[in-house]
């Protein structure tokens, strides 16, 4: 069911929609951490480390495959909001060709180039094997990967949140339940664990195209629609190329910092990586607010309501620094208690670094309300090459700290690497979001229209 932003209480409309987005972003983290236990609780702490040593990596490569989708998805909010259902259909046909394209390209290419990667990564002779059947199943899985973000992009960019969080709680039940088949029963190892992870995201893609060609006709291109455009495929890929390589930049530094942590041994790779998992799980309502604030943006830009983009932007700041504070206080104060979640109770010194991470982690974690609130909200205004930037800085601060620091105090510097990058990337983010506002509203012409700022 397609939802209309631009009439109505803003902050109502924005929880409204993050609401099953959260849930479902808590239900991929579950099942993602769910993953990470079998793991680690059946194939001992060197498995996970495998696992683990990776997901810089796969952040990299999915994480631009999750971004170019987003970007993707704004031209089709927009249009949308100003109520031109034409126009949106032909951006989901062009954003459908361009997906294809990049799976096709994306998949090869990073398949081929694994153990360059793995080698880049600095993996250890003891992980190597699994580490390189793991994350070759995943890029393999890349297709999927890409089809049902897209999907879901488009769909919530129509203001519907519920019917990827439906495909996402089948995916993530049928995820954990293939886990324990292929771990368990098969015995085939973290190879297993990847199978299970791209067979669930392949049902669920496949399901989610059958159904809008069911129920959301609207969304489906016409003949009319398919019509290819040189003009279109620039404007979309103007969107989705910088947002996703806004996901990718920000991966290279955490590539450096895993680099610089897998040199320190498994002890603290295992560590990182069972307080990678809960920091994921614990950022999950950030993405759900920061996208719920960039579909709102998108829309009422659309349709020229400037005073409604100011007012969303602020609430949604508002939302995302409270949850920040709430969420810094539980990993400072629970942070070892969680990290039992994947590794056992004797294994002390694994738990000291997981926890050590997360408690310093918890102290900056409200940065992350600034920060991904307003490049969201950046992003969904228009203006991705700006929001890119925010990226590099975070890449910068990360590398820095690896290169520098991690030498000399070790695990310390690590733990203090994301912080670091947070600040420096909220320090530009913050400041540009507001002025690209301020421009959009200037544009519009709305900017002292008194009936427009009483909304």
């Amino acid at each position: 069911m397609t939802k209309d932003m631009t009439k109505g209480s803003p902050i109502r409309l924005m929880l409204y929609f993050a609401l099953p987005l959260l849930m479902g972003n808590l239900l991929q983290q579950t099942y993602n951490m769910m993953d990470a236990a079998i793991v680690g609780r059946f194939l001992g702490a060197q498995a996970l480390a495998s696992v683990g040593s990776t997901s810089s990596v796969q952040f990299l490569v999915l994480g631009f495959c999750m971004g170019m989708c987003n970007g993707f998805a704004v031209p089709v909010a927009r249009y949308f909001g100003a109520g031109d259902y034409g126009r949106m259909r032909q951006c989901i046909t062009h954003a459908l060709v361009l997906t294809a394209g990049a799976a096709v390209i994306l998949t090869a290419s990073c398949a081929i180039l694994c153990p360059q990667i793995l080698r880049i990564l600095s993996i250890t002779d003891d992980i190597y094997a699994d580490a390189y059947w793991y994350l070759l199943i995943i890029f393999l899985g890349m297709p999927f990967t890409l089809l049902y973000n897209l999907l879901s992009c488009i769909l919530r960019a129509v203001g519907d949140s519920r019917t990827p969080f439906v495909f996402l709680a089948f995916s993530a039940a049928l995820n954990i339940g293939l886990d324990l088949l292929c771990v368990l029963v098969f015995s085939w190892g973290c190879a297993g664990a990847a199978i299970a992870t791209i067979t669930s995201q392949a049902i669920s893609g496949i399901l989610c195209l059958v159904f809008i060609f069911h129920k959301f006709r609207q969304l489906v291109p016409t003949k009319d629609d398919r019509k290819l455009e040189r003009s279109t495929f620039s404007m979309m890929l103007g969107m989705g190329v910088p947002m996703g390589l806004q996901f990718s930049i920000t991966a290279i530094g955490s590539m450096v910092m895993q680099s610089a942590n897998n040199g320190l041994g498994s002890v603290y790779v295992s560590g990182f990586t069972a307080a990678a998992r809960i920091k994921q799980f614990a950022m999950s309502p950030f993405d759900a607010i920061a996208t719920s604030v960039s579909v709102f943006c998108s829309q009422n830009a659309g349709a020229r309501q400037g005073a409604r983009i100011r007012k969303g932007f602020v609430q949604g700041l508002c939302i995302g620094v409270l949850y920040g504070i709430c969420a810094g206080i539980v990993l400072i104060l629970l942070g070892r208690t969680l990290s039992m979640l994947f590794v056992s109770a004797d294994s002390v010194e694994v738990l000291d670094a997981s926890a050590k991470y997360l408690r310093y982690m918890g102290y900056f974690f409200w940065c992350l309300g600034f920060l991904n609130v307003a490049r969201m909200c950046t992003q969904g205004l228009g203006f991705s090459g700006r929001a890119v930037f925010s990226g590099v800085t975070e890449m910068i601060a990360r590398i820095f700290v690896s290169f520098v620091f991690v030498g000399t105090y070790g695990y310390t510097a690590i733990c203090c690497a994301d912080q670091t990058a947070w600040i420096m990337a909220c320090l530009y983010i913050v400041p540009m979001c507001i002025y690209c506002i301020r421009k959009v509203c200037r544009d519009m012409g709305k900017e002292n229209d008194p009936e427009e700022a009483a909304v």
